[in-house]
């Protein structure tokens, strides 16, 4: 006679076999009847979570991996799965947590160390993420996420060649997968019947590839269809990737532009004359600005080139120093309404504590530069806290920069999915920007256009390093050669000599631009 304990390892195992075969209701069902019996069932726990992750809803999946590790904490497979789908789900403490549990256990599982190796990678430490994934193929050789996330550690280093091969692994390893090719279009320049170009075809036709994974694929297409030329094809991906984003996101465009106009009325110029004279005296930071895709990381790379400056990269830290300080009113400061109520304490505060976070960062340096290019919102409030800061606003052409932000599969939610949309937030950038100049001191910023600097390589340079008050290095000149992590979209771009290929690419795309072109019409011709 069949023991009860024998027919519930059987439903198990049927309940596996419909999820292998993607029947996730039916195998769903069997586990939870299995779990009605034995409700401590650690098999049915980890299947369900099994299941939740495959179909996307990570925080089943986390619930339910939790609930395996509780019910038998002394096998580490258990642990290693809740620290993947902690990972997914942006619990990055939680996740370092549950993988290294899950190597104490077992040290040669690879997926804990690939997990890590992920981690660091999020953290900017590069070199460690390299560590990790080098154990984690030595266990698994055939891992090609492992590869990916090595591409992406040592592309971040400059190490191009060998992100390159790094990626050309992973598509060795999974034809079918599509963040090998994807990371690829960064660091290999497609031709004519190029190879993996036609594998990149096939896979966009295939119905194997998942509805979330298919704009990836789209923005890869695009930008290889762009080194080939073949603007219609690269524009109707580009289209359709920004199309999908544009779907799922919440950006709300009447909110953010609103934004935009009050801080220009907030910040008039008697409320900037009333408030300046006060803030931190440092000039420690160097602020690089500018819309996403205008040059930004070109100039910090020029700037890091310099011994006495450390680039620091895309820093929230402002940010998060001007909701630390209270008001008069309790209140944090965060959004313009409150630089009315500060007093002189207040943007003291601010200063002090963004230049005491900054200077941990790089103890030594003379001179720290914050790339985040949307703290243009906050330049009155820069400008009040930290009045020796330096500002650096760089720009190029409005219709180039816009239309290098719609072909950029931005990781976050982004104002940039939808052409007219995107045209009309740069005008109102645009506008505050121009603000800026209308109602701080002469000279408080300093312009930087992206082909000024593409024309004429020493002459902007020296024009930066003599703002920023730094001695003239020929090093600048050099940037290229400057090893530094580089996280940016143009990582790769930085660390090649100056190239003016960029310059005008709009024009190849001119016929597919119109709701752009129309917002941006008036920018153009003043």
């Amino acid at each position: 006679m069949t023991s009860e304990l024998e027919r519930l390892g059987e439903a198990l195992r049927v309940a596996d076999r419909h999820r292998r075969e993607r029947r996730f209701d039916e195998a769903d069902a069997l586990c939870r009847r299995v779990l009605q019996a034995r409700p401590n069932s650690y098999e049915a726990e980890h299947l369900l979570g099994t299941i939740a992750h495959q179909t996307g809803r990570l925080a089943d999946a986390i619930k339910h991996f939790r609930r395996t590790v509780e019910l038998a904490p002394h096998i580490a497979l258990h642990h290693a799965n809740l620290g993947e789908v902690y990972r997914q789900g942006g619990q990055t403490d939680e996740a370092e947590a549950a993988s290294r549990q899950a190597l104490a256990l077992d040290p040669d599982l690879p997926g804990p160390w690939h997990n890590l190796a992920f981690i660091a990678f999020e953290r900017h430490q590069a070199l460690a993420a390299i560590d990790y994934c080098r154990k984690a193929i030595d266990l698994k050789p055939d891992l090609d996420d492992a590869y990916n996330t090595l591409g992406l550690a040592l592309k971040e280093l400059g190490r191009l060649d060998e992100a390159r091969q790094a990626y050309l692994k992973a598509i060795e390893i999974r034809p079918s997968g599509f963040k090998g090719y994807v990371n690829l279009t960064v660091v290999h320049k497609f031709a004519p019947g190029d190879r993996y170009l036609a594998a990149m075809e096939r896979l966009a036709v295939s119905d194997n590839l998942p509805k979330s994974e298919r704009p990836y694929l789209d923005f890869a297409l695009g930008n290889a269809y762009r080194d080939v030329k073949d603007y219609a094809r690269s524009f109707r991906h580009l289209a359709a990737g920004n199309a999908a984003l544009r779907a799922e996101t919440k950006y709300d465009e009447s909110a953010t532009l609103a934004m935009f106009r009050h801080i220009e009325r907030v910040f008039t110029p008697a409320l900037i004359a009333a408030k300046s004279g006060s803030g931190d005296s440092s000039s420690l930071p160097i602020f690089v600005v500018g819309m996403p895709r205008s040059g930004t990381t070109l100039v910090e790379q020029i700037l890091a080139s310099h011994p006495l400056v450390h680039a620091a990269g895309e820093l929230s830290l402002f940010g998060e120093v001007m909701l630390s300080v209270r008001g008069p009113d309790g209140r944090p400061t965060a959004g313009p309404a409150y630089v009315a109520g500060l007093d002189s304490q207040a943007f003291e505060q601010i200063g002090s504590r963004y230049v005491e976070r900054l200077r941990a960062l790089a103890p030594g340096a003379t001179r720290i530069t914050d790339k985040r290019p949307n703290n243009y919102y906050l330049i009155g409030l820069i400008h009040l806290a930290l009045p020796n800061a330096k500002i650096v606003h760089v720009v190029r052409d409005p219709a180039d920069t816009c239309l290098s932000c719609f072909a950029k599969y931005f990781l976050v939610e982004h104002q940039t999915y939808d052409l007219g949309e995107l045209g009309r937030y740069y005008r109102h950038y645009q506008s505050l920007m121009a603000h800026w100049r209308r109602v701080l001191p002469p000279g408080r910023i300093l312009d930087v256009r992206y082909e000024d600097v593409v024309a004429d390589l020493e002459s902007q340079t020296r024009r930066l390093l003599d703002y920023c008050g730094l001695d003239w290095d020929e090093r600048c000149l050099s940037f290229h050669r400057t090893e530094r992590p580089v996280r940016t979209a143009s990582a790769a771009q930085v660390r090649q000599p100056i190239f003016d290929t960029s310059i005008g690419r709009w024009r190849d795309y001119e016929e597919f631009l119109g709701p752009l072109l129309a917002e941006l019409r008036d920018e153009r011709s003043a």
